[in-house]
């Protein structure tokens, strides 16, 4: 795992990926003139690679690409170890409820709008980068009947058997497994889990949810109807 907070900004890396040359450069200048450390792929299938060979920190990718596109080059990321919990970020101009579920559903952790305006990008990454900073520095293991998450690790041992989550997945489990039998609310959910800074759909954690029981297991998640969700042991 990246240690961000001992990190200066020419060490985290940034890979941007989109077959539009014109985004890349404006996209790539505005974060280089931050101080990161950027490298680009024009399609999904160049993207899985070079992200395989440099492990960056963050990546932009774009949705619409030839060959393989963004949601398809996320799920594939999303199944290398050494990359599951690398931030994503989807550069789109869809903002339709569908797109942002179906990039979620793909371990999406965020959306960033075409047209793209510098001062909110800039400002984005480094909400996203802060977010996977304050993760890495609360350490700590918390154990629920006869599951143990390692929420260093981001790894989750249930009956000596090793469950692998995407991000979001995990930090949705992470707060309702911390405190079983409280019913937390969709907006607290919302907003311990993906920030005051993402706009989200409602159907967003449903679908995690639903991905949650079917990996750890149905009986543990309890729907409050018009309320929001319980975990119980």
């Amino acid at each position: 795992m990246h240690k961000l907070e001992s990190m200066k900004k020419k060490d985290i890396k940034i890979l941007l990926v989109d077959d539009e040359q014109d985004i890349l450069e404006i996209v790539g200048y505005n974060l280089a003139q931050e101080g990161y450390q950027i490298s680009t792929a024009s399609n999904g299938k160049e993207a899985i690679l070079k992200a395989k060979k440099e492990l960056p920190h963050l990546i932009i990718l774009d949705v619409m690409m030839p060959e393989m596109d963004g949601m398809e080059a996320c799920e594939n990321i999303r199944r290398i170890p050494e990359l599951s919990h690398v931030i994503i970020a989807f550069l789109t101009a869809r903002s339709e409820d569908y797109s942002q579920v179906a990039g979620f559903e793909a371990g999406a952790d965020d959306y960033i709008a075409k047209p793209i305006k510098p001062k909110v990008l800039v400002s984005k990454v480094k909400a996203l980068l802060r977010r996977l900073k304050e993760d890495e520095q609360n350490k700590d293991v918390l154990i629920v009947g006869n599951i143990e998450i390692n929420r260093e690790e981001y790894k989750i041992i249930q009956d000596e058997k090793e469950i692998i989550l995407p991000r979001k997945e995990f930090e949705l489990f992470y707060l309702l497994a911390s405190k079983p039998g409280k019913v937390f609310k969709r907006e607290e959910i919302l907003d311990k889990v993906w920030g005051n800074e993402v706009i989200v759909g409602g159907r967003t954690i449903d679908v995690h949810i639903r991905k949650l029981r079917e990996k750890i297991g149905d009986e543990f998640f309890k729907t409050i109807k018009g309320v929001g969700y319980k975990f119980e042991i």
